[in-house]
């Protein structure tokens, strides 16, 4: 599968850009801003955070710059640090309460059962804690292995299989609701 993240780099744009040259930092950017972003904003379903989170990605990738060797492409290199300042966003507790408890939900703040109607996937995803949602993202979407996300969040590759699974079971639990809400809906009507 294709990412934005693919995008090829020249070598002459990425000496410039190690040199600290404007022009090879622009095209990096211009290259990479939109995937960055939307990598961001899909962890922490927030624009405002997700500009933030790409503004810190860029600046770490060009202060961090000679440290990149080539081993793999330019943007999964970037793409790794996006997913790491993200998840160090959501693990800083900017969005919500504490991350990584069990269950990051308040009473108050389930959604209304109206409010399921019309659920599609994108509105699931918005419906469920951060870091099961991130963990969710980075394993199914991005494709990093259980290892390298218990790598970015600091902890154990069983902590990344919990987390999967209470997205699986939470993402199950929305959509469920929807198809049910939905039956109910256009169910026609016994006299």
């Amino acid at each position: 599968m294709s990412s934005a993240f693919d995008s090829p780099i020249d070598d002459q744009t990425l000496a410039l850009a190690r040199t600290g040259d404007g022009r090879g930092q622009e095209a990096i950017y211009r290259c990479f801003s939109r995937a960055v972003f939307t990598l961001a904003r899909r962890m922490t379903h927030c624009p405002d955070a997700a500009a933030d989170i790409m503004q810190n990605t860029f600046l770490r990738a060009f202060r961090c710059l000679p440290q990149y060797r080539g081993d793999a492409p330019f943007g999964r290199w970037l793409r790794s640090i996006a997913a790491t300042e993200s998840l160090m966003h959501l693990r800083a507790g900017r969005k919500t309460l504490s991350l990584f408890e069990t269950d990051n939900l308040e009473a108050g703040d389930e959604p209304a059962i109206e409010d399921l109607c019309q659920l599609d996937l994108e509105k699931a995803l918005s419906l469920m804690p951060p870091v099961p949602r991130a963990v969710l993202w980075l394993y199914h979407v991005e494709g990093y292995t259980h290892f390298e996300i218990a790598q970015m969040c600091g902890r154990t590759p069983s902590f990344s299989k919990s987390q999967l699974s209470r997205a699986h079971q939470r993402l199950r639990e929305l959509l469920q609701n929807d198809v049910r809400q939905a039956a109910v809906a256009t169910a026609p009507e016994v006299s």
